[in-house]
C-alpha cells in the first residue's frame, strides 16, 4: 500500500538539503566544481563533496547520474536528469524564496519599492515621513531604480510592492490598469525641448502633426515611444525625421546644447517645466514648446503611486505598505517633474 504524508518520501530524498541545490545550480551555471566554489567563496573540496553525494543520492533514486566529469579542465556534463533536477532545484529554491517573502510581507517585515529618477524625492521625502514607525517595527525596506517600461511587470511579479513612476495612459486602452491601485498626482502630456532658434520654429506649441517634419531627439523606449506609437503606429520611426535616438534625456539635453545636433527633443511636459524653471540645469539654455496632440488616440502621462490591487484591502492601517502610501498621497499635486 502506497504511504502518504511525510513517510511517502524516500530518507535519500530527505537528507537533501537547499544548500545542496544551490551547489547543483552553481555547477551547472559555471560549469565546474572549482569555478563554483570561486562564485560561492568556498572551498573546491567542500563543493566537489557535495557534488559526489547528490550524484550518489540522485543516482540511486533515478537511475542515472546527475553529472560526468569530462576530464581535467573541461566543463561536467550535465545528463538528462541532471537537467531535470537542475531546473526542479531552481524552482524549489525561488518557491521558498518567494514564500518567506511573501509571509514577511505579509506579516509587515520588508517592503520593496521603487521610484523612476524623477520621483525618487518624493519617495525618500514619504520613507522620512515614516521612518520612525518602519524602525520601531524592524522593517526591512528594499528601494529600487525602476524606469518606466518596467513599472507594471515588476509589480505584477511582486519584485516591488509599490512605485513611485510615470505610465502612458491611452484612449481605450485603460483596462490596463486594472490590476492596480492608483493616487493620481499628474496628468499632462508632452513637450519639446530645442536649440532651434525662433526663426526655425516659432511660438510656444507644436501640434503633433507637425512632428515629422522637425529634427527630432527622441528616447528609444519607454514614454516617448509609446506616444509616437499611439499616434502613428509601430513603424513611427518611418514617418519621422529622427536627428538622434537616445537611451538618456541627459544624453539628448547635452547633445542640444553642445549644438552637434540642431533639433527638438520630446520630454514629458514636467520635463520642460523643470528645465524651463531652472530646476534642472543640464537642460538650461533650451527652449519649451508644448505638444498639442491633434493625431491618434488621446494620450497622456500619468503620474503618481502604483501598487497592486486588493493589497492594502489586505493589510491592517499599520502595515508598511499602507503606512507609505497613506505619506504618498499627501504629497497628491506636490511633484514637480516625472519621466
Amino acid at each position: 500500500m502506497a504511504l502518504n504524508g511525510p513517510t511517502q518520501y524516500p530518507a535519500e530524498l530527505l537528507d537533501t538539503t537547499m544548500d545542496q541545490l544551490r551547489t547543483l545550480l552553481a555547477v551547472h551555471e559555471t560549469g565546474t566544481a572549482l569555478a563554483a566554489a570561486r562564485q560561492l567563496g568556498r572551498e573546491q573540496s567542500s563543493v566537489q563533496k557535495q557534488l559526489d553525494t547528490m550524484n550518489r543520492t540522485f543516482g540511486a533514486l533515478c537511475g542515472e547520474a546527475l553529472v560526468l566529469k569530462r576530464g581535467r579542465g573541461k566543463d561536467v556534463l550535465f545528463t538528462a536528469t541532471g537537467e531535470h533536477l537542475v531546473a526542479l532545484a531552481r524552482s524549489t529554491l525561488s518557491a521558498w524564496s518567494d514564500g518567506i517573502h511573501d509571509a514577511r510581507r505579509r506579516l509587515g517585515r520588508t517592503l520593496s519599492v521603487g521610484s523612476t529618477r524623477y520621483t525618487l524625492g518624493f519617495l525618500l521625502d514619504a520613507v522620512e515621513r515614516v521612518s520612525d514607525a518602519y524602525e520601531r517595527r524592524g522593517v526591512d525596506l528594499k528601494v529600487t531604480h525602476v524606469r518606466t517600461g518596467d513599472l507594471f511587470a515588476r509589480l505584477r511579479s511582486k519584485e516591488l510592492d509599490l512605485v513611485c513612476g510615470s505610465i502612458v495612459v491611452t484612449e481605450g486602452q485603460e483596462a490596463e490598469l486594472e490590476p492596480y491601485e492608483i493616487v493620481e498626482w499628474r496628468r499632462s502630456g508632452l513637450s519639446i525641448l530645442t536649440n532651434l532658434p525662433p526663426d526655425k520654429l516659432p511660438g510656444g506649441s507644436v501640434d503633433a502633426s507637425e512632428l515629422p517634419g522637425l529634427p527630432l531627439v527622441v528616447s528609444a523606449g519607454g514614454l516617448i515611444a509609446r506616444f509616437l506609437t499611439a499616434w502613428y503606429g509601430a513603424d513611427f520611426r518611418k514617418e519621422m525625421s529622427i536627428a538622434a535616438e537616445i537611451e538618456a534625456a541627459h544624453y539628448g539635453f547635452e547633445l542640444l546644447r553642445s549644438g552637434v545636433v540642431s533639433g527638438a527633443m520630446l520630454v514629458t511636459r514636467g520635463i520642460a517645466e523643470a528645465a524651463e524653471s531652472g530646476s534642472l540645469p543640464e537642460a538650461g539654455g533650451l527652449r519649451r514648446l508644448d505638444v498639442v496632440g491633434d493625431v491618434g488616440p488621446r494620450t497622456e502621462v500619468l503620474v503618481g503611486v502604483f501598487t497592486r490591487r486588493g493589497d492594502r484591502a489586505s493589510y491592517d492601517a499599520h502595515h508598511p505598505l499602507n503606512l507609505l502610501w497613506d505619506a504618498l498621497a499627501k504629497d497628491n499635486g506636490r511633484w514637480w517633474l516625472s519621466r
